[in-house]
């Protein structure tokens, strides 16, 4: 579920490639890889591996994942292989895995997305926790000095604000532990910057830097309602006479509806020739979702973020426990 961008971007220097030399830093993380059937799922699998970013665990039809790596010369000896009937199978398989702790992420193979996200989303037997689950575009913008988030362009379809709450702070979250650094500057978008009962987008950017006032949302550094022009250029601000320390250099954009997400990070990966690695967060391991689309770079991106959000979230669990 991450964005494809321009083969110009293989050659190019990445901001990604900062991420990748942070994860191969951290201890392997165990993965369990659900349904790897085709080329682009498995080797993006086996070069994470072969990287030292995870240990995978290939969940799946045994005689489709063996098929597939001969076809396609793809070295996973020594990867420990669970039989799984069907992509299906396969999902219900990988979350059992992360219940028995028998591994530290999730990552998509070449099944639907959706069928993976109703195994991790069923409340019986799911791996939901108290926060509601969201999906961050990690962007490498060649344009723009930072690495840029872009959330929820992929999960919540109209998140209310209770929604909205949750998916900034996973994404503050992420942005916190995974190495990007801290207090990041979190841009809540709309049409325009002004709070308007017209606009109901306004009227929740402005209650949710309120909630960030009162603690109900920590980590980060919030404005909004802005406008994508002056969120992230500083002249537009200027010109608009916004003053504050997120307009015109944000780092996390909020967006007002997974629709409005999705056209701007597609526009980012094809106007502005972006990559993009996407995670899954508020479960209770962080889910790579990678797809055929891919960049190499952007899979191995992936694997990275989640690889570094999964480390720092062992060691406050050690640390807590000590």
């Amino acid at each position: 579920m991450s964005m494809h961008a321009a083969e110009v971007n293989e050659s190019r220097p990445s901001k990604y490639d900062r991420l990748i030399a942070a994860a191969k830093k951290v201890p392997t993380v165990t993965t369990v890889v659900v349904h790897p059937c085709d080329e682009s799922s498995l080797r993006g699998a086996a070069d994470a591996a072969q990287a030292g970013l995870i240990k995978p665990i290939l969940v799946g039809p045994v005689s489709k994942i063996n098929a597939t790596a001969a076809k396609h010369n793809i070295g996973i000896a020594g990867f420990e292989i669970v039989d799984a009937a069907h992509s299906e199978d396969a999902a219900t398989k990988g979350v059992e895995l992360i219940h028995a702790a028998k591994g530290e992420m999730l990552m998509k193979g070449s099944l639907h997305t959706d069928e993976l996200m109703r195994a991790v989303t069923a409340k019986a037997t799911g791996l939901r926790t108290e926060r509601r689950i969201s999906h961050v575009f990690v962007m490498d913008v060649p344009t723009y000095a930072e690495t840029i988030f872009v959330t929820d362009a992929a999960i919540n379809i109209f998140p209310d604000l209770d929604c909205k709450r949750d998916i900034i702070q996973n994404a503050i979250d992420l942005f916190n532990q995974a190495g990007f650094g801290t207090l990041p500057r979190v841009a809540i978008l709309s049409a325009v910057e002004t709070v308007t009962s017209k606009i109901p987008s306004t009227i929740e950017a402005a209650a949710l830097c309120k909630m960030a006032d009162r603690g109900q949302i920590t980590g980060g550094l919030l404005d909004g309602p802005l406008a994508f022009d002056n969120a992230v250029d500083k002249e537009a601000a200027r010109i608009k006479g916004i003053k504050s320390e997120v307009a015109g250099r944000a780092q996390i954009l909020v967006v007002p509806d997974l629709e409005s997400g999705n056209m701007l990070a597609k526009n980012l990966a094809y106007f502005a020739k972006a990559d993009g690695a996407g995670i899954v967060l508020g479960a209770r391991v962080p889910i790579v979702l990678t797809s055929r689309a891919d960049t190499p770079r952007a899979r191995m991106a992936s694997c990275a973020v989640a690889t570094l959000y999964a480390d720092a979230r062992r060691r406050q669990t050690v640390n807590a426990a000590a």
